[in-house]
């Protein structure tokens, strides 16, 4: 079986988990778009993500204090194991029913946050290491609506910073993620402009 989340989940995956695999050990403490985030950092964040949206999709709740370092022996090959069974988890339709016990919004809310996620940090480190990345568009295209729906209480939260001012001078490669980039706080251009 399969949803339209574990779908978009299945398109975005492999382009943010080539990037993990792309991180090289000497560029783990560079700075990443995300405040207060180095590069070792934001990875840990995006494997604490993709574990516990698994259990999230089964309606379970999850322990966010907990920060286990998951950048032992393997993590670049244990990472895309671990999407495979997000986007599996995703894949009954009864996943998207109802709302989250754990976080009290609609669990097809809960989907799209795994999948921003993905996508947003995917870039974040892509940027950071000094790799291409072009997410999935229609997994970019879905996310524009929850961004929006998200974001007041996400700001307020520290989750997104102020949408960023847009660059009259910049050219966009990808217009549709510096779109969403830039509605989540994020300069595109990062770190070009301070």
């Amino acid at each position: 079986m399969a949803t339209q989340t574990s779908d978009l989940l299945a398109a975005a995956a492999p382009r943010t988990v080539d990037v993990v695999r792309g991180v090289a050990d000497d560029q783990l403490d560079l700075p990443t778009p995300c405040r207060d985030y180095v590069v070792r950092d934001l990875l840990n964040h995006l494997f604490e993500v993709v574990v516990n949206f698994q259990d999230l999709a089964q309606k379970r709740q999850v322990e966010w204090a907990e920060k286990p370092d998951h950048l032992d022996d393997g993590w670049r090959d244990r990472f895309p194991v671990e999407t495979d069974r997000l986007v599996a988890a995703w894949s009954d339709p009864s996943t998207l029913e109802g709302v989250s016990p754990g976080m009290g919004l609609p669990q097809t809310v809960i989907g799209g946050m795994a999948l921003l996620d993905l996508i947003v940090h995917g870039w974040d480190l892509a940027v950071a290491t000094g790799q291409p990345y072009r997410p999935a568009p229609e997994a970019v295209a879905e996310l524009h609506a929850l961004v929006e729906q998200l974001g007041p209480t996400a700001r307020k939260m520290g989750v997104f910073a102020d949408p960023a001012p847009t660059e009259p001078t910049a050219t966009p490669t990808n217009p549709d993620l510096d779109r969403l980039l830039t509605r989540t706080g994020r300069t595109p251009t990062w770190p070009r402009t301070p």
